[in-house]
């Protein structure tokens, strides 16, 4: 395993909620990673933003650790959730924070 691997592994185990992002929950570098960052600050469940760009292994790393191609990733519970697209779609049907419950995460705006 290497080591972006091994950091890539720790963080979705070690965290409840992880995005994998360009940029910060802050200062969001892309649109999607943006976009996914309003969509959890607006449903309230704590999360850690990962800045891909800060690390060359982690953003190629994430790509295989999930066989996803893009970025941003999100992880709730060790498992992937999916990308930008996948995350707005489960929001906006309401699946995201039914998600989030189930898992036992404090959702401040649960679906409607």
């Amino acid at each position: 395993m290497s080591d972006a691997h091994a950091q890539i592994d720790n963080e979705v185990k070690s965290n409840d909620v992880v995005l994998f992002m360009k940029g910060t929950p802050q200062f969001p570098m892309c649109g999607f990673s943006g976009q996914v960052v309003q969509i959890l600050n607006y449903v309230g469940v704590p999360y850690k933003g990962v800045n891909v760009l800060d690390d060359e292994g982690i953003r190629n790393g994430i790509k295989e650790y999930s066989n996803w191609p893009t970025i941003p990733q999100l992880y709730v519970k060790g498992e992937f959730v999916g990308g930008c697209d996948i995350t707005r779609e489960m929001f906006q049907s309401g699946e995201l924070q039914q998600l989030l419950a189930e898992k036992g995460l404090p959702v401040t705006k649960p679906a409607a």
